[in-house]
């Protein structure tokens, strides 16, 4: 019996970091669609990022009912239904490049916002069952490490490939993307049919009767939890809008050398690289460090290159290696970018375990109101929509890296939150 359980959770492991990757697959589409937006409707980096904006804000109309829906009907299901709705979201999307001008934005837009419906119902998924198939603790942190690092490969990939799909940035436009559209169907359709036929476990089979109602309000009573679903806001708003701005900074005409849109994909995807080196290295070595040491570390560091980025001259270059094309070529070397864009990429590696860990600070010493927590968390998520159309119409009216203020706040918190707002001062609370 022990054994076929082990066999259960080994496939009900490797199935959830399979959603972990379709979640980045699907989400890291709306950054760069920011540059198709801008140059096929003539609008501003504000409306080019409200893509992306749509995409996590259905985090915030969908976080708390995705709750209920996992306590009602199980991981399972839910992860059914957040593969069909995904496969929907896209389906809109791929429908905007059909239609006119006039339309074709708010069709896109739309097709955004029920992708982000099931972005939050597999988020709800696959981190609280990652989280207690490792035991919670550390090594439920280094599960979720690993699903992270998955979840990177697919980011790493994706800003490349759309990069190379639009080609001339002049001339972008919906339907250049088809290709990418079609593959993420094509999963979504796979996935289903894997999920359907396979046994998944049931790791909170044993619910408690209470109504989700006073579950949420009874995780609220946790000063830990509350300050961790702001650093998860937080958190997201950093990870999507340090590239996010990094890829439409790169191919503006008015910086001193600018790059083609599918060579600013791959320095943008070098950021994600670097995220997928460094959650494989937290993976390693998530059940020896304690998350809080993970946190404060990695937003230290990544403070002090926001602010190296930020003073730094546009006009000075170094050598990165990256994915580059040039006049149709692609190859592996050493490309010129601006410095700034240098220091920018590298905040991926900082960036690459703070879910994980924001997450298992969060959530420590919760039990029976886990389930309500994730609800609440991915209604945070919609920081990942939010702070970077913030950091979009800063860019606007001050400038690329002046925006990046709000990705240096944004650090500072998490600092705070790993040193100070993450002890758990309501031990007294029971929560069986």
């Amino acid at each position: 019996m022990t054994q076929q359980k082990q066999k259960g959770n080994a496939v009900a492991i490797i199935m959830m970091i399979l959603l972990f990757g379709m979640i980045s697959f699907v989400t890291n589409l709306a950054a760069p669609m920011g540059i198709v937006l801008k140059n096929q409707f003539g609008v501003s980096n504000f409306a080019g990022l409200l893509g992306n904006a749509a995409n996590f804000i259905a985090y915030a109309v969908m976080g708390i009912p995705s709750g209920i829906l996992l306590q009602r009907v199980g991981y399972k299901k839910t992860a059914l239904i957040a593969i069909a709705v995904g496969f929907l979201g896209i389906g809109i999307q791929y429908l905007s490049g059909y239609a006119g001008q006039g339309t074709a934005f708010a069709i896109y837009l739309a097709g955004a916002f029920v992708a982000g419906f099931s972005m939050c119902l597999l988020n709800t998924v696959v981190n609280p069952m990652l989280n207690t198939l490792g035991g919670s603790g550390n090594k439920g942190n280094q599960l979720i490490q690993i699903g992270g690092s998955f979840n990177s490969v697919m980011a790493t990939l994706t800003p490349m490939i759309v990069g190379m799909l639009i080609g001339d940035a002049a001339k972008a436009n919906i339907t250049d993307i088809f290709p990418f559209m079609y593959a993420a169907m094509g999963i979504f359709a796979i996935v289903f049919v894997v999920m359907w036929l396979v046994k998944i476990p049931e790791p909170h089979a044993e619910q408690s009767s209470e109504p989700l109602g006073k579950l949420i309000s009874g995780a609220l009573k946790f000063r830990h939890f509350i300050l961790g679903a702001i650093g998860i806001f937080v958190y997201v708003g950093v990870e999507v809008g340090t590239p996010g701005i990094l890829n439409l900074f790169l191919v503006d005409p008015n910086i001193p050398n600018p790059l083609n849109t599918t060579t600013a994909g791959f320095v943008a995807g070098t950021y994600w690289l670097l995220m997928l080196v460094g959650r494989l290295i937290g993976a390693s070595v998530g059940g020896k460090i304690s998350s809080k040491a993970m946190l404060s570390t990695a937003s230290g560091i990544g403070l002090v290159l926001v602010l190296c980025a930020i003073f730094s001259s546009s006009n000075a270059e170094v050598s990165l290696p990256v994915l580059k094309s040039i006049d149709g070529v692609t190859s592996f070397g050493f490309l010129d970018v601006p410095v700034n864009a240098a220091f920018l990429v590298l905040i991926g590696f900082c960036t690459s375990i703070m879910w994980g860990s924001i997450f298992n600070l969060a959530v420590e010493g919760l039990g029976k109101y886990l389930t309500a927590a994730s609800g609440i968390f991915m209604v945070l998520v919609c920081g990942g929509g939010i702070l970077p159309a913030l950091q979009g119409w800063i860019a606007d009216v001050a400038g690329y890296l002046a925006s990046y203020w709000i990705i240096f706040a944004g650090l500072l918190y998490l600092l705070y939150y790993a040193l100070v707002g993450s002890r758990n001062v309501n031990k007294n609370i029971p929560v069986n």
